[in-house]
């Protein structure tokens, strides 16, 4: 067997060959007339009408010798079958064909379509040319492949010769189309803001660092789309929404990374519970309308699965109820060193001890003990109030929030927005000094978006979703990087 080397030599010089018959390997141009797709639709009339026609893509297989060839098109519309016959297209064309040509190159053909004996749709070629000139093989079976790296990596290959991941792909694109068409309809006005903050808010989570050169100034990514979405609603808008890429600088598992597209959207006029109404409508729609079923599996890091039904009343229960009930926690009497107690039962470090809040500590021992047992999709309901900042706040100290959990995940953080902004002041002041003690998960004080709450904002409600975790549900995958195009991977050299 030829090594990759040794193959890609060999075609190497295959271009040579082509220059000197007067072909260009690498065209500017095409002379394609239907995409594979059309030529399937319309087929019975192109058979009819007996018309040369140009078709063209990648070369999928090969088969035949001698005085007959039979090739498989592909143009990512569709794959059709062509044939080249000596005593049609000519001894010296079918020749040089055979010289010049492998499976991965991109051809066209021009020829009249007919039906096989076996019933296969087909063209039968005139006349070829070269359109690009592969120089390494195309996986022989990608399925083989045990490097799962090595699918992220050249993910390409994987979307070409995989069916399956191609269509999910073409998928994950109509899943975000139909949401912008969901807010649309609404009235919604699409947004975009910067990727480049001074101060990175609107989440709790440790951003990336960077730097600017021409104004020499510290930068962060963004972990968070919120911010600039309040600031300009009090310009004027009714309705914001975005989907954009988000950022956070902390561990990577089957669950998590640290680039991921997220959608938020905000609204003025409108309730905490009118927001819940919509995030089960849309995502109810997306299932059935889109995905084709109500059912799905679920997986947790650890790959093990649970049966989702979307298909029921989506409850509403309380943070407190649920940790109660599955950590035996009285959160509102519970002391700090007894809590701090639990959380280390639960698996947290001795030295984040010391670190970390009270309401993160609840949040911590939450996640590990309640939310692993909520299954179908659930609305976890008034937070502890530190943990939500940016929320309205209720008088027992929890926050007017809900958490879409599906399959023990968290999906959606919907918000009763805080509008008052001598109380978000002081929110965000406490978040600063958790900051410095250590939190790297605190809120930075950003004094921009508090001058624009000065100003006077609507009324209003907010909504945030990781499309990515999304997917992975509607997907059936155990790793939420199936679900993304180039998925952040290590350099090979420094593996």
């Amino acid at each position: 067997m030829s090594s990759i080397d040794e193959i890609r030599d060999a075609r190497i010089k295959k271009i040579s060959l082509l220059k000197e018959r007067g072909m260009e390997p690498y065209s500017s141009f095409s002379k394609r007339e239907l995409s594979l797709e059309e030529a399937i639709s319309k087929f019975d009339s192109l058979e009819k009408e007996a018309l040369a026609k140009w078709i063209g893509g990648r070369i999928m297989s090969m088969r035949g010798q001698g005085a007959i060839i039979f090739i498989t098109l592909n143009d990512g519309t569709a794959t059709f079958q062509g044939l080249l016959k000596k005593d049609v297209i000519g001894e010296e064309k079918l020749n040089f064909f055979n010289e010049a040509v492998d499976i991965g190159d991109f051809v066209e053909i021009q020829g009249t379509f007919f039906t096989t004996k076996r019933g296969e749709k087909t063209l039968e070629a005139k006349d070829w040319r070269m359109l690009s000139k592969s120089l390494l093989p195309l996986p022989e079976k990608w399925h083989g492949l045990q490097d799962v790296e090595e699918r992220f990596r050249k993910r390409y290959l994987e979307i070409l010769t995989d069916k399956e991941v191609f269509d999910r792909f073409v998928l994950r694109t109509k899943v975000i189309k139909e949401i912008r068409k969901f807010f649309d309809d609404l009235g919604f006005l699409e947004i975009e803001t910067p990727i480049l903050k001074n101060n990175a808010g609107g989440a709790m989570a440790e951003p990336f660092l960077t730097h600017h050169n021409d104004l020499n100034i510290d930068m962060k990514l963004r972990i968070s789309l919120e911010i600039e979405h309040k600031m300009l609603m009090a310009g004027g808008f009714p309705a914001v929404y975005e989907i954009g890429k988000n950022f956070r600088n902390e561990g990577s598992d089957p669950t998590h990374i640290q680039e991921f597209t997220m959608m938020e959207w905000y609204s003025a006029y409108h309730t905490l519970e009118d927001n819940i109404v919509w995030t089960e409508n849309l995502l109810k729609h997306l299932a059935k309308n889109v995905i084709g079923k109500s059912n799905f599996m679920v997986y947790d890091k650890n790959g093990n699965g649970v049966e989702v039904n979307f298909d029921t009343v989506w409850p509403r229960i309380k943070f407190s109820d649920l940790l109660l009930k599955y950590a035996n926690i009285d959160m509102a009497n519970i002391s700090l060193a007894d809590l701090q107690k639990e959380a280390l039962k639960h698996g947290i470090e001795k030295d984040e001890l010391a670190k970390t809040g009270r309401a993160n500590l609840l949040d911590f021992i939450f996640k590990h003990a309640a939310r692993p047992n909520l299954i179908d999709p659930v609305f976890v309901i008034d937070y502890p109030g530190d943990l939500k900042p940016l929320a309205n706040q209720n008088d027992d100290g929890t926050a007017k929030v809900a958490q879409l959990i599906i399959g023990g995940a968290e999906i959606t953080n919907q918000y009763s927005e805080l509008i008052d902004p001598i109380k978000q002041r002081e929110l965000l002041e406490a978040q600063a000094k958790a900051k410095s003690a250590g939190d790297k998960e605190a809120m930075e004080f950003d004094e921009d978006f508090i001058t624009a709450l000065e100003y006077g904002v609507p009324q209003m409600t907010g909504f945030g979703m990781g499309i990515d975790r999304l997917l992975a549900i509607f997907f059936e995958q155990k790793n939420l990087r199936e679900t993304i195009f180039f998925p952040i991977m290590r350099p090979r050299n420094l593996e």
